[in-house]
């Protein structure tokens, strides 16, 4: 087992968070790939060999060291590849390392049982698709004929889904930085029912983004929700934008439709987070242009009002809805 997937608990607060605690796991490895806002993926294979211990060892030594100088708990997964890490992680809980057994046979009856939903990459959707035709456990999955899983879901799907559920990772870990995506939070200072004031909160967040992206002249390709409630647990959805921007009104149209679908009734949310990933230079970004002179207005009014905030401060201009 050389990959850690490792999830911070409670997650991380402040932006500022984040990349401390990843700084920890560097300590060990410099392929570490960091999974925002509470998570990374870290790559042991050179750390077992020069510490001289196993990576569930070195799991119980990172999660000590959070708790000592950071004061965060740590939920890891131990497995051979990052697929079956994150799968472990699953199993795991503070304490306690989820594990994978590297030899192949071991792993062929680690993911025999498990449901086809519990595969990393298979969404709703497709684990409903393959569970009609009673391919409902990754066992059956993994010995379906590939010509039956590709009529299903796709050619490449099919052979990718085929290749995983016997046990074939092909990820990697791929170091990056978190600099790469920008967060906004909104704390509410007592802990918040009302879906107006979580919607007023995106907007807030959205807008706040959306100017910092500007500013440095960057746009984001995804942008993820997460919805901190007051039991400490968390939810966190994920949209890939129609077109790379860094336009306010499409990352707060993009922020409402992933809190609807949520679909929250009366939920006591204590932290409402917004976080803007593959941030790329605005010049090599596309944009389609449309007829529709309202967009031109509001993207002209957009450049004014990012110039007197950077005259007269960030309060300068702000949506009507959020003056008061």
């Amino acid at each position: 087992m050389t990959i850690l997937c490792v999830r911070f608990q409670p997650p991380p607060t402040r932006e500022a968070a984040l990349p401390a605690l990843l700084g920890l796991l560097e300590e060990f490895t410099p392929v570490v790939e960091a999974l925002p806002p509470d998570g990374a993926l870290a790559d042991l294979r050179g750390a077992e060999r020069y510490f001289g211990r196993s990576a569930v060892e070195l799991a119980s030594v990172i999660r000590v060291r959070a708790l000592a100088l950071h004061g965060v708990d740590c939920v890891i997964g131990a497995g051979p590849g990052p697929m079956l890490a994150r799968m472990a992680l699953r199993d795991a809980r503070p304490g306690v390392t989820g594990a994978v057994p590297a030899e192949p046979d071991a792993v062929a009856e680690y993911l025999a049982g498990r449901p086809v939903a519990a595969l990393p990459g298979v969404g709703p959707a497709t684990a409903r698709t393959l569970c009609e035709y009673g391919l409902d456990t990754l066992g059956r999955v993994a010995g379906a004929p590939l010509s039956t899983l590709q009529r299903l879901i796709g050619a490449k799907a099919g052979r990718e889904l085929r290749e995983k559920a016997n046990g074939v990772d092909r990820g990697r870990v791929v170091p990056n930085a978190v600099s790469r995506s920008l967060a906004a939070e909104r704390p509410f200072g007592l802990d918040e029912l009302d879906p107006d004031r979580h919607r007023g909160a995106l907007l807030s967040a959205a807008e706040e983004i959306g100017v910092r992206l500007r500013a440095v002249q960057k746009v984001c390709r995804t942008l993820t929700l997460t919805v901190r409630y007051a039991d400490r647990s968390s939810t966190t959805r994920s949209r890939t934008l129609a077109e790379p921007t860094a336009h306010s009104a499409a990352l707060t149209r993009t922020a409402y439709g992933m809190y609807e679908a949520l679909g929250l009734q009366r939920a006591r949310v204590r932290v409402l987070a917004l976080r803007a990933e593959g941030l790329t230079s605005a010049d090599q970004a596309a944009h389609q242009l449309t007829f529709d002179p309202v967009d031109e207005k509001v993207r002209r009014v957009e450049e004014v009002a990012d110039r007197l905030r950077a005259k007269f401060g960030p309060r300068a201009v702000v949506p009507g809805t959020l003056a008061a």
